[in-house]
């Protein structure tokens, strides 16, 4: 099954390269790609834009995906999504930092996102330390108050932020966008979000085991609290690193891995890679969308996404109402 997902990823990745304010017809890309068109109009904006965007739609989408999964087996959770340890709302509130106190520049914007969703973790963990109670409720309880405090903070921001320049853009970055990828902004930036992903996937037995329970886990050897931390620090890395480029894209890593679940049946062998394919198709899809909907202009990516989340959503409360009663709608 995941060979179909593939297909349709590739296809779909393709079609986003052909899209946009200047059309690219496949038989054009196909002599862009080897080499055919080279110092042309042509090839600046397929290289240095819309390859960017698809790499980096694709990157972030496997990213959400797959820490939506993780979240997800980790917390035993079918609601738990990377959002959970307050990772995006202290993102959103470093980027509005650095737009309203900083000057705004881009990179200034990626780095405040990524270094207070990365703090944003930190103190999910301190506080969890200081509670000791290394439980799943606790880290959830901790990242709603780490959440909390960020929304507060956001809040603050927008009501100093000038309303003619500076709203609109803390605005639009919480909603996520691929408009402003470009390869000098993308491919620096790869990396961070790459090593997190690789890493995560060397670790699928650890998680397994954990989503099995701490107990069962520590009787195969396995220190429960100390891999949850470096599993949620992986996650909050990925998805730290995609909102750094991308700002706070909604509910992908939630939905991705039910759409996973439905299609592989099981949260064993390669359920995180059926998460990513989802994860990554689901983004490029909103992306395309987000292109064609609206004529001369380009909408945020989390309205698209929440749209998509909504019909996912409806049918896993069908399926949990099946299994609770055994009886349909």
């Amino acid at each position: 099954m995941l060979i179909p997902v593939l297909l349709l990823l590739t296809v779909t990745a393709l079609l986003s390269c052909t899209l946009g304010s200047y059309p690219i017809s496949l038989p054009e890309m196909g002599q862009l790609l080897m080499g055919k068109l080279e110092n042309t109009t042509l090839s600046g904006v397929f290289w240095q834009l819309r390859v960017p965007r698809v790499v980096m739609g694709l990157t972030a989408g496997c990213a959400l995906g797959l820490a939506g999964g993780v979240y997800q087996l980790l917390f035993r959770n079918p609601l738990a999504s990377p959002d959970l340890t307050g990772v995006a709302s202290g993102a959103s509130l470093g980027a509005a930092l650095a737009l309203v106190l900083g000057g705004g520049g881009w990179w200034l914007m990626m780095a405040g996102s990524f270094a207070l969703g990365i703090l944003s973790l930190i103190l999910v963990l301190l506080l969890v330390e200081f509670s000791g109670i290394r439980r799943t409720g606790s880290y959830v309880l901790a990242g709603i108050v780490i959440a909390s405090a960020a929304e507060a903070g956001l809040m603050l921001l927008k009501y100093m932020a000038d309303p003619t320049g500076e709203l609109a853009a803390i605005e639009f970055w919480t909603m996520g966008s691929l408009g402003k990828v470009t390869a000098s902004r993308v491919y620096p930036c790869l990396p961070l979000i790459l090593l997190p992903m690789a890493l995560m996937l060397c670790f699928g037995k650890q998680l397994l085991l954990l989503s099995q329970g701490s107990a069962q886990a520590r009787q195969l050897g396995l220190a429960p609290g100390l891999w949850r931390g470096i599993l949620l620090g992986l996650a909050t890395w990925m998805t730290a690193g995609v909102i750094s480029v991308t700002g706070a894209i909604a509910f992908v890593g939630l939905i991705a891995p039910h759409i996973a679940f439905s299609l592989y049946r099981r949260r064993g062998g390669l359920y995180l890679l059926f998460c990513m394919a989802v994860g990554g198709e689901l983004l490029l899809a909103a992306d395309i969308l987000a292109r064609m909907l609206v004529p001369y202009a380009e909408l945020p990516l989390s309205i698209l996404t929440v749209a998509f989340s909504l019909p996912v959503l409806l049918l896993a409360l069908r399926r949990r109402r099946k299994e609770a009663y055994g009886t349909d709608f």
